[in-house]
């Protein structure tokens, strides 16, 4: 699939295809797909555990680190598009409507 046909309807529907040709829909309730999220955020957050700050900015000069990130980054995006589908939230909506709210609470100066 290149890069100009994804969105995220079409990956959530490809995760929902791939559950369920391996009949793991009975596992992908809410709570085990934020458990899932979580463990994922997790392993991602491992890779940065001890770098500096100045470190983590030059995290993806390391190919071999660059592809556990990105790895980690699809993990948590996965299950959390998993979940999205599951508790029927649009995710790009949700995110939407938070920026707005964050625009009214924290005011630029």
């Amino acid at each position: 699939m290149t890069e100009q046909h994804l969105d995220v309807a079409k990956l959530q529907r490809r995760l929902t295809e791939f559950a369920a040709a391996r009949n793991w829909q009975p596992f992908h309730t809410p709570k085990n797909l934020v458990a899932a999220l979580s463990v994922e955020a997790s392993e991602l957050v491992e890779i940065f555990q001890w770098l500096t700050p100045e470190e983590s900015t030059r995290v993806m000069d390391d190919p071999d680190t660059a592809h556990r990130v990105t790895d980690e980054v699809a993990d948590v995006l996965a299950y959390l598009l998993q979940l999205c589908e599951v508790l029927g939230i649009d995710p790009l909506t949700a995110l939407d409507a938070k920026i707005d709210r964050n625009e009214h609470r924290f005011p630029a100066p």
